[in-house]
């Protein structure tokens, strides 16, 4: 089925082209380059995989419950409106708010692929473009297996959320080399981690969390590219240079916080805009799930030199400056970690289940005999 078939409106035009600017470069020195990076580039050769095979398609999914959503958590929840939904249609709300979830997370998987494929061709140096390769293929593989979870597991797509694409028209449309780095990496890719966090250390389904898991290990490492690379670039820029990137962060992170509401999904049941708008906004989980999703982007912006007044002052009025202080490193570590565990006790559980076939058809050997 064609995916346009599956969007609960009709989208715009097939393809959204966004005109570019800026230069190509070249570099001719290929034996030269940062160690940091060069290691982070052959770690992203060694970790690629196949999202066919890694990944148990053959879990079943409710579509009407993919994610395990309690009650709580749905926006509407306490209000007159659920009161008078039935079981059913809670469970077509369920559908529509992961099928929006995981729907954004799509579209700005194929931003990350268009963004690395930008760096390649801009970033100055040879080392960074290695890394880029590497990332654009894991772009492509995290498009693939989200679109792949949404036509076969859910059966319904919704448009890209308009201030996700009005950030990524911003990244896509600046001639600087770095701003992709800075709008992808940092803001678009931040959020992305700390929302697949959320949702993989709380669903009990298996098939949403063995994705979450195995994305968020390649993410992990786009991050701290992200980080090297802009933290030694930003150390020469002038105070002028860096307060035009605040001004940037700025407004992304504006964007993004109001890209969570998910007010067109009520508005699919019927919900006027404007009181759509406020049941999210006075959503106790979706103010702490908002705050939650800078835990991953401010103490990067910071890292990367990025500190001005008023950009804390941003922060300070979106009530997530305290997240300056959390520890990227043992965060990026964690992810690694629970998709490896996650590897080692599906590999354990196939291996006794082998176990226990051979040992079942040995002794209907003997029964045999």
């Amino acid at each position: 089925m064609s995916t346009r078939d599956l969007y609960v409106h009709a989208t715009d035009a097939p393809l959204w082209q966004v005109p570019a600017s800026g230069s190509a470069r070249f570099s001719w020195e290929y034996d030269d380059g940062r160690d940091r990076l060069l290691a982070l580039y052959q770690k992203g050769k060694d970790k690629q995989w196949d999202g066919q095979r890694r990944i148990d398609w053959d879990l079943e999914v409710d579509p009407y419950d993919p994610l395990g959503t309690p009650d709580e958590a749905m926006t509407l929840h306490g209000t007159a409106y659920w009161d008078k939904m039935n079981e059913a249609e809670r469970g077509e709300l369920r559908r529509h708010y992961a099928s929006w979830q995981f729907s954004q997370f799509l579209h700005g998987e194929q931003g990350a692929m268009v963004c690395a494929a930008r760096i390649v061709e801009s970033v100055p140096d040879m080392d960074a473009k290695f890394y880029s390769a590497t990332q654009t293929m894991d772009e492509a593989r995290h498009a693939e297996i989200y679109g792949r979870f949404l036509h076969e597991k859910v059966g319904m797509l919704y448009p890209i959320n308009d201030n996700l694409q009005s950030l990524l028209g911003d990244t896509l449309r600046d001639s600087r080399w770095d701003m992709p780095y800075l709008g992808m990496q940092v803001l678009i890719e931040g959020l992305a981690l700390a929302a697949f966090g959320m949702i993989r250390d709380t669903t009990d389904k298996p098939l949403p969390k063995q994705i979450l898991a195995y994305v968020m290990q390649d993410e992990a490492r786009h991050v701290a590219f992200g980080r090297m690379a802009l933290r030694d670039y930003y150390k020469q820029l002038s105070e002028a240079e860096l307060r035009e990137r605040e001004e940037f962060v700025i407004e992304g992170c504006y964007l993004m916080r109001d890209r969570l509401k998910g007010a067109e999904v009520l508005e699919n049941f019927g919900i006027p805009r404007a009181e759509a708008e406020t049941f999210s906004e006075q959503s106790e989980y979706l103010q702490l799930f908002r705050k939650l999703l800078f835990s991953r982007i401010v103490p990067c912006v910071r890292d990367i030199g990025l500190w001005g007044e008023r950009l804390q002052r941003a922060y300070v009025d979106m009530g997530v400056f305290e997240m300056g202080d959390q520890n990227l490193d043992l965060l990026m570590a964690q992810d690694e970690e629970i998709a490896e565990k996650l590897d080692a006790e599906r590999f354990a559980a196939e291996e006794a289940e082998r176990t226990a076939e051979v040992a079942e058809a040995i002794e209907e050997g003997k029964t045999q005999v």
